[in-house]
């Protein structure tokens, strides 16, 4: 195992993670079908709480599988770049390096201005592909935590805590994926971070299942 190999497949695997994670879904989606701006409406953010705030749940759910897949499919493509001679976590880290490039695209998209979301979907994608049983155990605590709260962003923060202990429980042995999990905590609570202030204001909107909130909401 040399040294040109691990860089060129880290290399390619964080270029091509970066691009596909990049795509913005939201954005085509809402002037596609909508020929709306998305980053007019609501919070102006891409990612599909926003979506759904400003045009409803069949496009936020498009959008939502849609930004789930770039994640996965970056992660994935590590998976199959990787090295079979290489240790456990030394696959790891290729694809956790993929996944942290393609929230890094999603959150500053090079085809639309450095612009983008929070990148929680697409890190879901990644963790989807290389940590299926925190995936789902992940899910339920997203899904009892909006249906409780009707906050996404109190669901996702709360849902980041839980991901280290997830691992613990789920992976033990896997320290890269810990070391992702624990990293993960304050990255979202930092994308989180105009939300955390309208909390303490008490601003924060809360979900409205079923129906749009007003498109001058500002949710991110």
């Amino acid at each position: 195992m040399s040294i040109v190999d691990i860089l060129w497949r880290a290399g390619l695997v964080l270029v091509v993670g970066y691009l596909v994670g990049g795509v913005p879904f939201g954005v085509i989606v809402a002037r596609g079908f909508y020929h709306e701006d998305i980053t007019k409406l609501g919070s102006g953010n891409t990612g599909a709480t926003n979506v759904f705030r400003s045009l409803g749940w069949r496009p936020a759910l498009a959008v939502a599988i849609a930004d789930v897949s770039k994640g996965a499919i970056a992660a994935l493509f590590a998976m199959l770049l990787a090295n079979p001679a290489w240790a456990v976590s030394g696959s790891d880290l290729l694809v956790i390096g993929a996944g942290l490039a393609a929230i890094a695209g999603h959150m500053y998209s090079p085809y639309f201005g450095l612009r983008g979301g929070k990148g929680v979907a697409t890190a879901a994608g990644a963790i989807l592909v290389l940590m299926p049983a925190a995936f789902l155990a992940l899910a339920v605590v997203f899904v009892a935590s909006v249906l409780l709260t009707r906050i996404v962003s109190v669901s996702s923060m709360f849902t980041a805590t839980c991901f280290p202990l997830a691992i613990l429980v789920l992976y033990p042995g896997r320290p890269a994926l810990f070391a992702f999990a624990a990293l993960a905590v304050p990255l979202i609570f930092f994308a989180h971070r105009a939300n955390i202030g309208r909390l303490l204001r008490g601003e924060e909107p809360r979900v409205t299942m079923g129906r749009r909130t007003s498109r001058k909401g500002n949710d991110r």
